[in-house]
């Protein structure tokens, strides 16, 4: 298949890349490489630097490639800048998806695959594990957006006839992440002890997040792109391991792994963000038959070999 992939160029996008050029697929890249790294582009996949909100070079791409699936992973990606700039959130996270959604339907585009959250859809949990169910109450701008485009990319799919799949990410870690954004505490904390420089947790440290490798979340990409519309079930769809790991145990675990001998630096909670949340992954395991294949210790462990070979 010919597909295109928003923000290729970024840490899980460059990832999925990899994962359909392996299987054979024709994929072109469309970044505008404000996050994403031009060396993170697979050598064998086309790109174009584009940034979403410009639509019509993006249509000039959509009428040279006619792409029929689209795996939309461009994004403004952290929930604290999203509450310090939520114009720019929109801008980016809805508007540049709308270009996208008509695109598709005007090009013809058979399946449209999201990159959505499912940590910061659902707010504080109101049971746990949190299935895709629950209700959607997001406590940051990020996560009202990220809700948005699900709800235009369902009513667009009806509209045009395009089938989709909306990939609901838990706490994505591994290989290639930003370390010096502000999300990705695996990131930020393995690139400042291999540095030997102080981390700081927010808050006491026993929140807790549930955290997948990259690697699964690309193979679930893969899954998606195979998946059928079923009768009366919704595709949307946590991709998650189930397990709690609290910002403590990271550092704990990295420490070792590092050989780090300092000790974190606490402070104040950060507005918008979940205190403990984890979601099931049950659905998922059904419908795409996709289950998580790394344990936390083991991704961990790969994440700090690949940030070692950068340092």
């Amino acid at each position: 298949m010919k597909i295109m992939v928003t923000g290729g160029a970024g840490f899980i996008g460059s990832h999925v890349v990899d994962e359909y050029i392996k299987e054979g697929h024709e994929v072109l890249v469309i970044d505008n490489l404000n996050s994403g790294r031009r060396e993170h582009i697979n050598k064998k996949a086309l790109f174009f630097e584009v940034d979403i909100r410009d639509s019509d070079a993006l249509e000039k791409v959509f009428r040279d490639f006619r792409p029929d699936v689209i795996n939309h992973h461009a994004a403004q990606i952290s929930v604290v800048y999203s509450m310090k700039n939520p114009e720019l959130d929109i801008d980016i996270n809805i508007k540049g998806t709308l270009n996208l959604i008509e695109l598709a339907g005007k090009y013809n585009v058979r399946k449209f695959i999201f990159a959505s959250t499912g940590g910061a859809l659902y707010g504080e949990p109101q049971g746990l594990p949190c299935t895709e169910e629950h209700p959607i109450l997001p406590l940051a701008p990020y996560g009202i957006d990220k809700a948005t485009a699900e709800h235009y990319i369902r009513v667009y799919a009806d509209i045009f006839g395009y089938n989709y799949v909306i990939l609901r990410y838990a706490n994505v870690y591994g290989p290639r992440q930003d370390p010096f954004g502000e999300a990705g505490v695996v990131a930020i904390f393995t690139m400042r002890m291999l540095k030997n420089q102080n981390c700081t947790i927010f808050g006491d440290g026993n929140q807790s997040r549930d955290f997948v490798f990259v690697e699964d979340v690309a193979n679930a990409n893969l899954m998606a792109l195979h998946y059928e519309p079923q009768e009366d079930i919704l595709p949307v769809f946590n991709i998650a391991t189930s397990v709690p790991t609290t910002v403590n145990e990271i550092f704990k675990t990295l420490k070792e792994l590092v050989s780090y001998d300092k000790d974190p630096v606490y402070e104040k909670k950060r507005e918008g963000e979940v205190y403990r949340i984890y979601l099931s992954y049950e659905k998922a395991r059904k419908y795409l038959g996709w289950s998580p294949r790394f344990s936390i210790k083991e991704g961990l462990k790969m994440t700090v070999e690949w940030f070692k070979g950068g340092v």
